[in-house]
């Protein structure tokens, strides 16, 4: 393996330690036994400890640049095909994790706000909610939009050809992945009360496992 593969390889296996640290980070800040059914004004994090919340910040904060040199990873596996296309992957899987890591962020702060409820004013409580919500909330709106314009460009550089994926891999695109996981909840609901809070970190895990599957298995038939 030359070295321009040995860095996709390292890179690869940088997102995948991205995907463990933000997700570990994303589960202490979101999970609890009481996560599904309390979405409504945040209250689920009422259940969730803040000592958890605090250490589950400052994994997902270290974790989320890694993400990039994901994407890297990504770009270097599409390249051959177009690099045109692979350049575009690129530019759009770091805006998500722009926007995803400005909203994970945020996150602890929220949490807090949850956990003063009894000391706040009810009225400045409310205003507080709601601000979050038109400010940060929107972006997880706008982080699927990003993924699924990402996965369609992903989807057309695979199955144009010539990179280093199969063509299987166009179906584990990452808007696909993120709906099987979210379809745990109504499949195997002991396991999607975990993964769900996760999704995004689930889906590319299982991505840049399979991408770093699909490189060895260049290495071994090269």
């Amino acid at each position: 393996m030359n070295t321009t593969m040995k860095t996709t390889k390292i890179l690869g296996y940088l997102g995948l330690l991205a995907s463990i640290l933000v997700g570990t980070g994303e589960h202490l800040l979101h999970y609890s036994e009481n996560v599904l059914g309390h979405a409504e004004n945040y209250e689920f994090f009422k259940f969730v400890p803040l000592e958890n919340m605090t250490i589950g910040h400052f994994l997902a904060v270290i974790g989320l640049p890694l993400y990039f040199a994901g994407y890297l990873h990504i770009y270097q596996m599409l390249k051959p095909g177009n690099e045109t296309l692979a350049r575009i992957t690129l530019g759009i899987g770091f805006i998500a994790f722009a926007v995803g890591g400005i909203w994970i962020g945020s996150r602890v702060s929220i949490g807090n706000i949850i956990h003063l409820k009894q000391s706040i004013d009810p009225n400045t409580y409310q205003i507080l909610l709601d601000k979050y919500t038109n400010h940060m909330e929107i972006l997880v709106q706008v982080l699927r939009i990003v993924i699924a314009l990402l996965s369609v460009v992903f989807v057309i550089t695979i199955l144009r050809g010539e990179t280093y994926y199969k063509k299987w891999m166009a179906f584990f695109n990452p808007i696909v992945l993120l709906l099987l996981v979210f379809s745990t909840l109504f499949w195997a609901k002991p396991l999607g009360k975990h993964l769900a809070p996760i999704a995004m970190n689930v889906t590319h895990f299982i991505l840049f496992g399979l991408s770093l599957y699909q490189l060895n298995k260049q290495k071994t038939n090269s």
